[in-house]
């Protein structure tokens, strides 16, 4: 028998995952009512940008064309809420990016794999979510934002992207260039939803259209660490079809390299989660086997390649973050009873009043 030669093994292997990637990418259930995805940008994170328009920084431009979304959710995972979002978007065959607290993500890591099997990009938001991260120590900040990425890695099993998001939107050039020399991009926001301080879906679902309205699309910020943002999103997400809006997934040309020096602490960590929802392993598609996005004719989407150029970023002495760009002070953030507090918001999912929830556990 002839032996196969490696480009005969290339081909084998290149059709398997073709195969695969036909196989387990889902038809969208009903095209007519779905949003889908209308772009997709692939961003080079090397040089360290940032993306969206709350911040005093120097910024890349937007990549965003008129009447364009791209969804974004902070503060998870939370089983039950991050899920049930993860089902609306199904339902509507869009992609999100989910920016994932490391604490959050070890406790559950059943759910950080679960979104990246659905095909949503995951980014991370530090460790256990510091409201004004330039106030720390460099050391400090720098490791909140290192131990996040390798939190949110570990749990996920796999590469996550190299895209970061401060907690309450407080960046600063000193973190900025730690950023870059570590080729991650971060970014902010264009909309704000405000559903850390909205608790009934109804009126969360209407603040978050007159925002985006306001300016014809963004990057939106959501939690999903919410019940109200669980229940707004299918209303926000039916209006944005029917006003004309379009979804843009962001993708990242490379994955992020976790420093292995926190590998030690967070497996012990880690080893004491459930494996899943049910105390049993996930069964998740092999790497790559979700594929990517398709139209809603089930054509493969147009990707556009964003290679930003690096930015010389020089901290002042003093230098401070510009404050959160909110119109209310968060409630500080804190990682005793984390798990209580989930219990708590997965319950308020179930409850028909919504308007009890309130903000919590970590803000923006």
């Amino acid at each position: 028998m002839r032996l196969l030669t490696a480009a005969s093994i290339a081909l084998l292997l290149t059709a398997v995952l073709a195969l695969a990637d036909a196989e387990t990418t889902p038809a969208c259930p009903d095209p007519a009512a779905a949003l889908g995805v209308a772009r997709i940008v692939e961003i080079d994170a090397s040089s360290g940008p940032i993306y969206g328009d709350m911040t005093r920084r120097s910024k890349e431009a937007s990549f965003l064309l008129p009447k364009e979304v791209v969804l974004t959710f902070d503060d998870g995972p939370v089983p039950s809420i991050t899920t049930s979002i993860l089902d609306t978007l199904d339902s509507f065959c869009t992609k999100a990016t989910f920016f994932s607290v490391g604490e959050m993500a070890l406790a559950y890591p059943h759910t950080v794999k679960e979104v990246l099997a659905r095909g949503h990009t995951l980014g991370t938001h530090t460790w256990s979510h510091p409201m004004n991260l330039p106030r720390l120590s460099l050391e400090k900040a720098k490791d909140q934002i290192e131990r996040g990425f390798a939190a949110v890695t570990l749990a996920a099993g796999r590469p996550v992207a190299p895209f970061f998001r401060f907690p309450g939107l407080s960046d600063s050039d000193t973190l900025l260039a730690h950023l870059q020399t570590r080729g991650i991009a971060s970014f902010t926001v264009d909309v704000v939803s405000n559903d850390s301080y909205i608790g009934s879906p109804s009126r969360l679902a209407q603040h978050a259209l007159k925002e985006i309205e306001s300016r014809q699309g963004g990057i939106l910020l959501l939690h999903d660490i919410k019940a109200a943002t669980a229940k707004a999103l299918p209303t926000i997400l039916s209006e944005l079809k029917a006003r004309g809006y379009r979804i843009v997934h962001m993708r990242a040309k490379a994955p992020v390299t976790p420093l292995a020096k926190y590998d030690t602490e967070l497996e012990a960590i880690l080893a004491k989660a459930p494996a899943s929802a049910s105390g049993r392993p996930p069964v998740l598609p092999v790497y790559g086997a979700v594929g990517p996005p398709k139209s809603l004719s089930g054509e493969p989407i147009a990707v556009v390649e964003l290679v930003p150029e690096p930015r010389q970023r020089a901290a002042a002495a003093s230098e401070t973050a510009a404050p959160p760009v909110v119109s209310a002070r968060p409630p500080k953030p804190h990682t005793a009873g984390v798990r209580s507090q989930v219990r708590r918001a997965s319950a308020r999912l179930k409850r028909a009043r919504p308007e009890t929830v309130a903000p919590g556990p970590f803000g923006l």
